[in-house]
């Protein structure tokens, strides 16, 4: 490809106006033999610090036809070019829009295709002269700087007002570990298995390898100086006038995931980043919760943040440490890009213009203009200028091994989990029972109870035979007719008179009926009855005919012409007047019921928003607390793991405490470490979430059972976040309850169901692992539910320095690691050092080991990693460089706000609108 580019000249782009400072800039690209005949678009790739103008803005200049823009975020360069018309036959020009003042700069040209990288194309600027990929050509000059606080070599000796240290980490590939094998070949996989997946993916051997290197940097801040920064608010004041500012400065937390909980402070679940307002602060908060780091120490000069890296082949130091500087810078840079975005968010200050002080705890401001003029302000925020800075520390080999549970053969876990015996804090909520002061229970009507009615009646003298009246002489029941009675006297006729007597009777009361007949009061009269007469087949009483009668016995009426006697009616109550009564009670009750049911449900409703809100405002405990724990945890089942090499669990605990730095020990559990197993299957109607929310129990008031301590809304204890077992309709699912009855609040045949999480308005937003139906600890944070939930970890202990040599050989031993493929060849990479070609990985890792021995316990080393807090900032030339053991390689500079703002006045042109 034989590519030719000049420079053409430049236009004046308008007259006047705001354009009028600006330049159409033209550059001519040539090809002798049609190499751009396929190239669908070519670009200048000039510096970024040329204020170059969007060519969309100038529709209407010709010379700007199919001309695009590109700004490259990563890199220092922004590309200006043009839309060829395929094919690019001839010369093709390239214009774009900048300031006129010129200057000569380096150039690249590139071509490619939209959306894809670019192309760099080697090119001439004169015929005949050297080809090159870069070229300096007449070019617009560098925009003005900003005025945004003195040069970065102004502050050379400033000393460190804070640090943070970080790591990164790498598994050496090659050597294959015995209990990381043995992890593997418990169950599922045989040994057999397990090799030829590591010739197949030969990057298992960054897995199954024992031993790492932990690359060690420091990140410095410096305080640089001040200046003004964006206005954050105008004001104007007429000649004479004067106006107060009351300043209300506010800061508060916004990050991705918030929720209000007050009206001055926004919280989130994680804890993210609290109030911090410095870039030092949120960086070590960002890191305390980073879940993707692995845990180790944060106090005492320990590191905090270890990233993990991909394995290396190489052993070589130089190579690891170069690696890790450039992973290093990467995340820092963005890290602490990240945290200064979101500090820059934390401040936010509102004036209120007011004519009487009507806050005393805010600051007052009073501007007068004793001028004769209009005189504008701006209040322009004050920023500082933070320095940060990367210094490599040193190297520290490690050894790494997998603790927690295996998978068998047939795809269930065995062995114990890491979080199995660290205990989770149970919330004491005690919820009281519901108040049904506002329903009153009904009182029951009574079922209403016989009656009795005492009536006066009386027995007519009535003789039939005999002549008479013969009211004077004994009659006894005639045996031919008990209605009669008879008296015979010694000679004639025989006397009979009625002793059988109907009584009618009034109207029962109302709701009532005739029952039985109660005592008959004949008031010493001589006479003898009976109420029963089988004779006359009706029941005495008779309800239907309402009456009742009575037939005599024996009877002298003793002259009278009737026998006066009470008689005393029982009545009983209707049976539709009692099933009345019983249905009104029954309805009574149950409405009653529904009122206490509709109270229970809204008190257990109630008492469980009320526990997610407390529960999700719970604080978690700090998390240096918790990874103490979690690292006692994994410590514990680490010693338990090497009973087979020393029995005495003390004695191992010591042993391995001389040779590696257990204070220090790395535990890494991230997304690729969730439990194996624990989605499969899709969920059913009887699953079980990690916590179930406790079911509602309606009971009544006066149960037995209602002050039983399992009723929920008594309270208890709150162990987790609440789960709950519910379901959706698939897509497409119809009802097929069609026939007679169709209830349409049915759900359809077909259901999806999951165990999700309860939340309610007022709770906080939930923890991370709540879909995944992990068991959430209230007081825990990110990495103690990932712990906690996790199947295995990968523990990296650091060896001590000065021990590198004596770990490596206990490490060898039999029963800890063994010896598999240490016979093996090393492969020698680039870099490497030439005496390790040839040799076996065993008597590499020897080689490094007593390299990195004779490194770490020379005293030189060691003061140069504290140069910093001697000689102070120093500044570095071009930014960054592969890092050099043990000295500084990166820089930028962070530009933060404060809570300040500055009133200066300012001055616009009337007719243009600008300032001046």
């Amino acid at each position: 490809m034989s590519l030719l580019v000049t420079f053409t000249g430049k236009v004046l782009l308008a007259k006047s106006g705001p354009d009028a400072e600006y330049q159409v800039w033209t550059y001519t690209v040539q090809s002798s033999q049609n190499d751009l005949a396929t190239v669908p678009r070519i670009a200048l790739a000039v510096p970024a610090d040329i204020d170059v103008q969007d060519p969309r803005r100038y529709p209407n200049v010709a010379a700007l036809g199919g001309a695009f823009l590109e700004h490259d975020a990563n890199l220092s360069r922004q590309y200006v070019g043009k839309t060829l018309t395929t094919p690019a036959i001839g010369p093709q020009t390239i214009s774009f829009v900048a300031p006129a003042g010129q200057t000569d700069r380096e150039v690249l040209l590139a071509g490619g295709a939209g959306g894809r990288p670019w192309t760099v194309l080697p090119y001439a600027t004169a015929a005949g002269g050297p080809v090159a990929n870069v070229q300096t050509l007449p070019a617009p000059k560098a925009a003005p700087p900003v005025a945004n606080g003195r040069p970065v070599n102004q502050f050379a000796g400033t000393l460190p007002y804070a640090s943070e240290v970080f790591g990164v980490y790498q598994p050496l590939m090659g050597w294959r570990g015995r209990q990381n094998a043995q992890h593997f070949t418990a169950g599922a996989l045989t040994p057999d298995e397990l090799t030829a997946i590591a010739e197949e993916h030969p990057l298992t051997d960054a897995v199954l390898s024992p031993v790492g290197l932990v690359n060690l940097f420091r990140e410095y801040f410096f305080e640089f100086d001040t200046f003004l920064g964006t206005p954050a608010g105008h004001l104007w004041l007429s000649p004479g006038g004067t106006v107060e500012l009351i300043e209300t400065s506010t800061r508060r937390t916004l990050t991705e995931q918030t929720a209000e909980q007050s009206e001055t402070t926004d919280r989130k679940v994680e804890e993210s980043l609290t109030d911090q307002s410095d870039v030092a602060d949120a960086v070590k908060e960002s890191n305390a919760n980073d879940t993707t780091l692995g845990a180790g120490a944060s106090g005492g000069g320990g590191f905090a943040g270890i990233w993990h890296a991909e394995g290396s082949a190489s052993f070589s130091n130089k190579t690891t440490t170069n690696h890790s500087s450039e992973l290093t810078h990467k995340y820092t840079r963005t890290q602490s890009s990240k945290v200064s975005s979101e500090i820059t968010r934390n401040f936010k200050t509102t004036f209120k213009t007011s004519t009487e002080t009507t806050d005393t705890n805010s600051r007052r401001y009073v501007v007068q203009n004793t001028t004769d003029k209009l005189v504008n302000y701006e209040l322009r925020r004050k920023m500082r200028k933070v320095g940060v800075q990367l210094q490599h520390l040193g190297n520290q080999l490690s050894w790494q091994v997998f603790l927690g549970l295996s998978t068998d053969a047939g795809g269930n876990l065995t062995g114990t989990a890491p979080g199995l015996h660290l205990g989770i804090g149970e919330m004491v909520s005690v919820v009281p029972a519901p108040d049904l002061t506002s329903v009153t229970k009904p009182a029951p009507q009574p079922i209403p109870g016989e009656k009795s009615v005492v009536y006066h009646l009386s027995v007519p003298f009535q003789q039939s035979h005999g002549g008479g009246p013969d009211n004077d002489l004994d009659y006894e029941t005639e045996p031919e007719n008990q209605d009669h009675g008879i008296n015979k006297p010694v000679a004639g006729e025989a006397n009979i008179i009625q002793f059988w007597f109907p009584n009618p009777l009034p109207d029962p009361p109302d709701g009532y009926q005739v029952s039985k007949i109660g005592l008959l009061d004949f008031h010493g009269a001589d006479v003898r009855f009976v109420t029963d007469n089988p004779d006359h087949g009706k029941p005495n009483p008779d309800v239907a005919q309402n009456s009742f009668s009575i037939r005599l016995t024996h009877a002298n009426f003793h002259g009278a012409m009737a026998l006066p006697f009470d008689a005393t009616i029982v009545y009983e109550p209707l049976s539709a007047t009692v099933q009345a009564i019983k249905e009104a009670n029954a309805a009574a009750q149950a409405d009653y019921d529904r009122s206490v049911a509709l109270i229970l449900r809204q008190a257990y409703a109630n008492a469980v928003a009320d526990r997610l809100k407390t529960v999700s405002g719970v604080k978690p405990r700090p998390s240096e607390d918790l990874r103490n724990e979690e690292r006692q945890a994994v410590y514990a089942q680490l010693i338990q793991k090497l009973e087979a090499v020393v029995p005495d669990k003390h004695l191992a605990s010591e042993l391995i405490r001389q040779m590696f730095d257990v204070d220090q020990m790395l535990y890494f559990v991230a997304p690729d470490y969730w439990r194996p197993g624990a989605s499969t299957g899709a969920a059913g109607a009887t699953s079980l979430g990690r916590y179930e929310v406790p079911p509602a129990i309606w009971l009544p008031s006066d149960a037995p059972q209602y002050m039983n301590k399992n009723d929920p809304l008594l309270g208890e204890t709150v162990l987790s976040w609440y789960s709950h077992t519910s379901s959706e309709n698939k897509p497409g699912a119809i009802a097929t309850n069609l026939g007679d009855g169709y209830d349409p609040s049915k759900p359809p045949s077909e259901q999806e169901y999951r165990v999700n999480y309860l939340i309610t308005g007022s709770s906080q937003p939930a923890p991370m692992g709540s879909s995944l139906g992990w068991l959430i600890q209230t007081d825990g944070d990110a990495r103690r539910n990932e712990f906690l939930n996790a199947a295995w970890v990968k523990a990296v202990l650091p060896i001590r320095q000065g021990f590198e040599s004596a770990a490596y050989d206990w490490l060898t031993k039999a029963g800890v690691e063994g010896t598999e493929n240490l016979t093996l060849t090393y492969d020698w990479q680039a870099g490497d050092p030439p005496e390790w070609r040839g040799k076996q990985i065993g008597e590499v890792l020897t080689l490094l080991a007593a390299e990195l021995e004779a490194a770490n316990t020379t005293m030189a080393n060691t003061l140069a990693t504290e140069t910093v807090y001697q000689t102070g900032f120093d500044p570095l030339d071009g930014g960054f460089r592969p890092a050099d053991p043990y000295q500084i390689f990166d820089q930028w500079i962070e530009v933060l706000p404060t809570d300040q703002v500055v009133a200066v006045e300012v001055t616009y042109d009337p007719k243009t609108g600008q300032q001046v």
